[in-house]
């Protein structure tokens, strides 16, 4: 089922791009556009410009571009038709769908995963209002201090025991329970009998960034083994992409100053029952990149919980190695360890919310984790620590941290400074190299034509038809005739036209022309744009004119075109 353009062109325009990035990278008013530093390349000096005027953002250091549907894609990591439906519901809107070729081959089974994923949750929440065991439940949960409140924000549940608790309900239903099985919630043994996967559990729901539920972590509730038993990867769930708790958290704090990343799901429910109500979990594997990328981006300090023990000091110094080469500018990372024995769980509950966070804010600062760890590993060895150092420092895309990582470095190896250290061991910031700037200067008439127009689409509107355009045989004519031809029906701005062209074979031109600096003063475009189409016209002119001169016999009404044209020319050559 496709997306009706109607209602992407609807979006596109109801959606204001500087107010939807602004809440996510503060923008300042630069001249008539808006700017920041890049939020996708780490960089000092702002390159980044949104116009509000376009509904369209530029980066000139490393090239990302698009409209608001592009921007939700890059900075959310979301595909194509979750960003449209993330803005879509940021506006209270339902996407409606429609027959068409455009429906990509896994959407009706991941819809369809969607749908039975929520019927499985509120399964388990009714579970633990009905079922003949539930008081088991309850009591565990008053054991562990955890309020009704605290449970329905998080939509913990009960799989009961048995085989056959979820499956049951589909037990006349085989479409559904294949695909139950491709979401990890039944499995099927060698002799193909289905059961569930999640018994006699406490159930925790994982919800992606749009609260849609894609797996569960279900804990043991007795002396049973695995302790945490969580969802397979599947078609809707790479537990590398995701953090448990971060929808709930963005539903509590819609612009977060920090984040606690910690590694269990009862501590990030503890820590929330305690007012402690923005950590979340990494499910249970190290923190990957991706994972990092959604911390830094939802809260600009990041604080990593670790036991005080050997695990988790490796746990902590494998998410540092992680961490380096993605930290931009104003990111920061702290690394908090915990005595031996505690969890977060624990924790917070002999110490209270007001100590927790005292703790917090003694974390470590990530140079110091650095530099303490490699001291410890490599004692009075320089030359060692030196070498590690430099291999870390050397992956670092913020120059700012990297520079106070070198000075550090320097200051532990007895140098005088930075500077000495980079002449004497040789090391060179291996920074990405960053795209050229765009097309400048006029360029030719036609190339001046098809700019302003994706830059001013309203130019188009009402034009009448330019039968001459048709007929001129020019490279590129056709994608100006193309534009007009959209742009004469109806009233569009930039990023409306760009998004119907985001499957068309000229869209990198379409791209550049719409980031062109033509140098033509916004009072001077609509004139500009007419003397284009003037003298694009009088090109079709000059040409038929040669084509008629040059052949040997005419026609009756082809020796009276060529007389009209001979006449016009003489007019536009006085």
């Amino acid at each position: 089922m496709a997306i009706p353009r109607d209602f992407i062109n609807e979006l596109i325009a109801r959606i204001d791009i500087v107010d939807l990035i602004d809440r996510k990278v503060p923008l300042k008013k630069a001249g008539k556009n808006h700017s920041a530093c890049c939020p996708f390349h780490s960089e000092k000096s702002p390159s980044f410009t949104v116009s509000r005027d376009k509904q369209f953002y530029h980066c000139f250091g490393c090239g990302v571009h698009g409209n608001a549907i592009d921007f939700v894609m890059e900075y959310d990591r979301l595909e194509f038709i979750d960003a449209i439906e993330e803005l879509a519901g940021q506006l209270g809107l339902a996407v409606p769908r429609e027959q068409g070729t455009g429906k990509r081959p896994d959407q009706g089974l991941s819809r369809d995963l969607y749908e039975l994923m929520e019927e499985a949750n509120l399964f388990y929440q009714s579970q633990l209002r009905q079922h003949t065991d539930k008081q088991k439940v309850v009591d565990y949960l008053e054991f562990r201090g955890l309020s009704n409140d605290v449970v329905e924000q998080f939509g913990i549940g009960f799989a009961p025991d048995g085989w056959d608790g979820l499956l049951g309900r589909y037990r006349q239903n085989l479409p559904a329970q294949d695909k139950l099985l491709t979401a990890g919630m039944l499995i099927a043994n060698d002799s193909g009998k289905r059961y569930d996967r999640f018994r006699d559990r406490l159930m925790f729901p994982i919800r992606d960034r749009r609260g849609r539920v894609v797996g569960f972590g279900g804990r043991v509730l007795g002396d049973g083994t695995p302790k945490y038993l969580n969802s397979p990867e599947t078609p809707i769930f790479h537990k590398g992409n995701e953090l448990y708790g971060l929808y709930e958290l963005k539903q509590k704090h819609r612009d977060p100053q920090h984040v606690l990343i910690v590694e269990g799901y009862m501590d990030v429910v503890a820590l929330a029952q305690f007012g402690v109500d923005y950590a979340v979990a990494s499910l249970g594997t190290s923190t990957t990149a991706e994972q990092f990328q959604l911390l830094v981006r939802s809260a600009k300090q990041v604080v990593c919980c670790y036991d005080g023990d050997r695990a988790g000091r490796e746990a902590a110094w494998r998410a540092l190695e992680t961490a380096l080469p993605l930290l931009k500018p104003g990111d920061q990372v702290k690394f908090m360890f915990l005595p031996q024995g505690e969890d977060p769980d624990t924790m917070v509950r002999k110490i209270g919310k007001e100590a927790f966070e005292a703790l917090m804010q003694k974390a470590m600062l990530l140079p110091e984790f650095l530099f303490d760890t490699l001291s410890a590993n490599h004692g009075t060895d320089k030359g060692a620590l030196a070498k590690q150092a430099i291999a870390l420092i050397e992956k670092v895309q913020d120059t700012v941290l990297q520079n106070l990582l070198l000075e550090n470095l320097a200051h532990k190896l007895g140098m005088n400074s930075a500077d000495d250290l980079k002449k004497k061991l040789g090391f060179s910031a291996k920074q990405k190299p960053l795209n050229a700037k765009g097309l400048q200067g006029r360029g030719t008439p036609l190339r001046l034509a098809i700019g302003l127009l994706i830059q001013n689409p309203s130019l188009g509107f009402g034009l009448a038809k330019q039968p001459a355009l048709d007929r001129l045989q020019m490279t590129g004519i056709e994608l100006l005739n193309h534009l007009l031809d959209i742009t004469r029906e109806q009233t569009l701005n930039s990023a409306q036209l760009l998004e119907m062209h985001r499957e068309h074979q000229k869209k990198s031109t379409l791209i550049k022309l719409a980031q062109w600096e033509h140098q033509v003063a916004d009072e001077n475009v609509l004139p500009e744009f007419k003397q284009t189409l003037i003298w694009l016209n009088n090109q079709y002119i000059e040409q038929r004119y040669q084509e008629l001169s040059l052949k040997q016999a005419l026609t009756k009404v082809e020796k009276m075109q060529l007389k009209k044209l001979i006449s016009i020319m003489k007019g536009i050559a006085k």
